[in-house]
């Protein structure tokens, strides 16, 4: 049997790992990889204290960017309505409805950038409920 070969994300999750347990990289079937991120902490202003972060990771990573991502399907703004650029939708090949941000990098470079990154651009937009 043949061993997987680790991806530059699946080496970049150690790094993820450290500042938020329990995240993860799971691999679908066309070949992207979709990152898990359990527990992400919410400033007030949603109806939520914390919600999983879930995105994708293209084929071409690093040269290609991850763009979007997916929150718990429960998640809203505090007076219960969907915040700016959002809708409820599946993440591709998982099925499950999940609450999916219009959400996209305006820089990337991909020898420097990383997953830890693009959470932190994830985080930038929770910051600010809307």
């Amino acid at each position: 049997m043949e061993a997987a070969v680790a991806t530059i994300a699946d080496l970049q999750l150690k790094q993820l790992q450290s500042q938020y347990t329990g995240s993860e990289i799971q691999t679908l079937p066309d070949g992207t990889q979709i990152v898990s991120i359990p527990d992400v902490k919410l400033p007030s202003g949603w109806n939520q204290a914390s919600t999983t972060i879930r995105f994708l990771v293209p084929v071409g990573y690093p040269a290609g960017q991850p763009d979007c991502f997916w929150a718990d399907a429960t998640l809203r703004l505090a007076n219960e309505s969907l915040p700016l650029s959002s809708g409820v939708q599946p993440i591709p090949h998982l099925g499950v409805q999940h609450l999916w941000f219009s959400w996209h990098v305006t820089a990337w470079n991909p020898s420097r950038n990383s997953l830890l990154t693009y959470i932190r651009v994830i985080e930038d937009r929770l910051r600010t409920p809307q």
